[in-house]
């Protein structure tokens, strides 16, 4: 499942430093980000392994069906298909071991299960009976301390592969791994390995066909003993008690290896099965062990029996019960401590997987509530603002000045000044060069527009470009505009009606992709519409607007003054003042009319550098004004509105976006791959709705939306790594500078890019 960044709130085009200084800052702040870069790369990857662990842990464990009938058992020996339950390979050579008789051997299979297996404990330490237990390693890691209790108890353990896969179709390095995880599991859990083995899906020793047999082989070569069954409960069915105790019982006083389950499903009835067969089998003269026991005893009797047949030779001291453990062994050296970091990364995902579900349930109730708060309040704005009657006040006829500041925009600089020009409200230009080394401002001097002052200064940066155009304007009104950026003949005039309200300090316009022929520009240009026309109206009928961007607001100049002027504290000067209006008792509102047309990144590296600039500085910017949710009067308002919604919106919410992606992925794998793409449509679907209308209040174009689930697929993944990467800069105290995106001057007149 996706769930969007917050729109672009777009800081405006950074400055840099004198250009001698330029290129070592640049490769020294690379140098410091390459680390954040990868320990961000690394916690998501981390947190994606966590999950993958989780999903392979949770393999599902089924009824004991056999997966294949009908195989031929031409390569199995007649002695092994004929024998009793108990296969080994003492020098190479397959034999098989019986129960004695009047005994029995309680197994249980795909455990532990932290339901079951407890009760079984307790009734076989009721009765003072032992059981052997095949044990899958994925359980074993999940439950560690059920299996300590188990050994501690004095039962066995054996292995029962670690997903409990039919092993007779698997290849050797699969077999291998099954059993190598499986140990190492219990080396962690118990401090012990075993040389006892059950094949999932087993059952008798007549079972074993020319698929199975070689790994019963291979296994038996490397001293695994194949433990196998006489007598099947079949619990697993859930027939009933008395059928389970019924079918559990061998004929004629034979020993038997016995089959139960304590995992693996519902088993109820094998727990109230149990303390019945165990005394119905005592009362008839049983005795129970484990299979270390059982084969300990057959080869005392064994041994018994060729004594008595020597001369002098008469009855031994019976030694039944014998070696109830000597399949366990004590692990140790990397055994050891690879079991035990098993274990640990498994309690890791064990916990970290429920809390992720928990935080992202509440996120995607979060994401689906703005989805809906969004569509309510922008059709709200949209009705508020082009209703017949509505009016800001009398119309404002006075002319404003424009201040553009510039750096080394030689590409841009013509079109936008000539774009000013045309305006239809009476506009002077302040266009302020910082220190451009491409003849930006004689660019702009050659032009010959009326209007037009080109002010020069040492480069400085964008904000002490924006304070000394504000310082020269002439004018009560200061719009703002970056130099790659178009305006339309009406722009200003809509842009500076709302100042028609006294209480209006600054107004946010409407940002355009100009540049949205590419794959790229397409994508951003879907994003900026959003941001626009659902965030900005959304903030706006809130009374807590964010940032006036960078490429088109107006501002009173008696309140950036009053502000302070244009700070460079952070990277998003344009967010810091938009927040200091607010404090000062400023409204900030949205004009949808005021259409500016803009040059959008290029490339990925680019669109990276900004994105990652705009997200840290917005950080930067909360931080700094992080008293106003202390504050009392406007300053609080937006402290106690704006603040928590930008951080849930632009800063929580994208942070946990990438691991619904990952779930949304762990799901199709391990949990229902239709529920989760499902799911996955759905919210695209939501998304696709909310973009839609956002696209007919801008009156554009809905074919743009057909890239949108691409977006999904590959733009948003990128989004989410520049504010993981933030993140991990804000947190360990880095610091960015200004770097100049390199453009090319391809936004011209507003008609070309419909």
């Amino acid at each position: 499942m996706t769930t969007p960044t917050t729109p672009p709130s777009p800081p405006a085009r950074g400055r840099r430093r004198a250009p001698s200084r330029i290129g070592r800052a640049a490769s020294r702040a690379a140098a410091l980000q390459r680390p954040r870069v990868l320990l961000a790369l690394l916690l998501l990857l981390a947190l994606t392994c966590v999950m993958l662990l989780d999903g392979y842990l949770r393999a599902e464990v089924g009824g004991d069906e056999r997966v294949r009938t009908g195989a031929s058992a031409s390569d199995v020996p007649d002695d092994v298909l004929d024998g009793g339950p108990i296969l080994t390979f003492p020098g190479g050579q397959a034999t098989t071991v019986s129960v004695p008789d009047k005994t029995i051997v309680l197994t249980f299979d795909d455990g532990p299960d932290p339901t079951w297996t407890p009760q079984v404990l307790d009734i076989l330490d009721e009765y003072d009976v032992p059981g052997t237990f095949f044990l899958v390693g994925s359980m074993i890691s999940r439950h560690p301390d059920i299996v300590r209790d188990l050994v501690e108890q004095g039962n066995e353990v054996g292995v029962h592969t670690f997903t409990h896969v039919d092993l007779s179709y698997q290849s050797e390095a699969r077999v291998t791994r099954e059993i190598e995880q499986t140990q190492l599991a219990l080396a962690g859990a118990a401090g012990i390995t075993t040389t006892l083995f059950r094949a999932p899906y087993s059952s008798e020793t007549n079972a074993i066909d020319d698929y199975s047999w070689p790994v019963y082989r291979n296994l038996g070569e490397d001293g695994y003993t194949s433990v196998f069954i006489d007598t099947d409960s079949d619990d697993w069915k859930r027939p009933g008690v008395s059928k389970i105790v019924e079918w559990a019982t061998p004929e004629d006083d034979e020993g038997a290896s016995v089959l139960f389950h304590d995992a693996g499903g519902e088993r109820s009835q094998t727990i109230a099965a149990l303390p019945k067969y165990i005394e119905k089998m005592k009362a008839k003269g049983y005795t129970f062990t484990t299979v270390s026991g059982a084969m300990a005893d057959q080869q005392s009797q064994q041994q018994q029996q060729e004594q008595s047949q020597q001369p002098g030779g008469g009855p031994q001291p019976e030694q039944s019960g014998g070696g109830l453990q000597a399949a366990h062994h004590k692990a140790t050296g990397a055994t050891l401590y690879e079991g035990k970091a098993l274990v640990a990364a498994v309690a890791v995902a064990e916990w970290t997987v429920p809390a992720l579900s928990v935080g992202l349930v509440i996120v995607g109730v979060a994401v689906m509530g703005r989805f809906a708060m969004m569509l309510v309040l922008a059709r709200r704005h949209h009705r508020q603002r082009n209703r017949h009657r509505f009016s800001w006040g009398p119309p404002v006829t006075g002319p404003v000045s424009v201040v553009v500041p510039a750096y080394n925009e030689k590409e841009c600089i013509e079109a936008t000044l000539r774009s000013l020009a045309r305006s239809t409200h009476p506009v002077e230009i302040i266009v302020v060069d910082d220190g451009s080394t491409d003849g930006t401002a004689e660019i702009a001097e050659s032009l010959g527009l009326p209007g037009v002052r080109v002010v020069r200064q040492a480069n400085a940066g964008k904000p002490a470009a924006l304070n000394n155009g504000v310082r020269h304007a002439r004018h009560d009104i200061v719009v703002m505009m970056d130099g790659d950026t178009v305006f339309e003949p009406d722009t200003v005039r809509h842009l500076v009606q709302p100042f028609a309200d006294p209480a209006v300090g600054a107004v946010a316009g409407n940002a355009k992709v100009g540049n949205r022929r590419t794959l790229i520009g397409a994508w951003q240009h879907i994003e900026y519409v959003m941001g626009f026309n659902l965030d900005r109206r959304m903030y706006d009928l809130l009374r807590c607007m964010p940032t006036i961007p960078g490429a088109i607001g107006a501002f009173r100049r008696e309140a950036v003054l009053q502000a302070g002027g244009m700070s460079d504290d952070t990277l998003a000067e344009d967010t810091d003042i938009t927040i200091a209006l607010h404090r000062a008792g400023w409204r900030v509102v949205y004009e949808e009319h005021a259409r500016a047309w803009t040059e959008a990144p290029g490339s990925l590296g680019q669109l990276w550098s900004q994105r990652y600039r705009w997200s840290y500085g917005t950080m930067q910017a909360l931080w700094k004004h992080r008293r106003s949710l202390t504050d009392k009067g406007p300053s609080g308002r937006f402290g106690r509105v704006g603040m928590p919604l930008v951080v849930l919106f632009q800063v929580v919410t994208p942070v946990f976006a990438p691991l619904i992606d990952v779930f949304t992925v762990y799901s199709m794998v391990f949990v229902d791959f239709r529920a989760a793409l499902l799911a996955w449509l759905a919210v695209l679907g939501v998304q696709l709705v909310c973009a839609a209308y956002a696209f007919r209040l801008d009156r554009e174009k809905y074919r743009y939306l057909l890239m949108m689930p691409l977006q999904q697929l590959a733009y948003r993944q990128m989004m989410y790594l520049v504010l993981i990467h933030s993140c991990v800069t804000a947190l360990t105290g880095g610091r960015l500078r200004w770097q100049k995106l390199k453009r090319t001057g391809e936004v011209g007149t507003p008609a070309g890019n419909g």
